[in-house]
């Protein structure tokens, strides 16, 4: 395994609106997760939801949905920006 693709776990997951996730780090890192882009694809679609995109919760090294949704640990961390 190449560490690049090691991640942080996450503690806390928040959903913020826009469609943004507030995400914290067992490391203490805190970033912005912008989840427009993905609301596109089908398998996403149910979450332009407000109510249910707000039930978003922190699973360990990745967050999900109660319907199923989740999103790759790496990109949860590389694709987001500090707080």
């Amino acid at each position: 395994m190449y560490k690049s693709y090691i991640t942080p776990d996450i503690v806390e997951v928040r959903a913020l609106e826009g469609y943004k996730l507030y995400i914290k780090f067992d490391n203490g890192e805190e970033k912005i997760f912008d989840m427009k882009p993905l609301l596109s694809h089908k398998f996403y679609e149910g979450l332009k939801d407000k109510e249910r995109f707000k039930k978003v919760r922190a699973d360990g090294i990745s967050i999900e949905w109660e319907t199923g949704e989740d999103v790759a640990p790496e990109s949860l961390y590389y694709d987001s920006v500090p707080v």
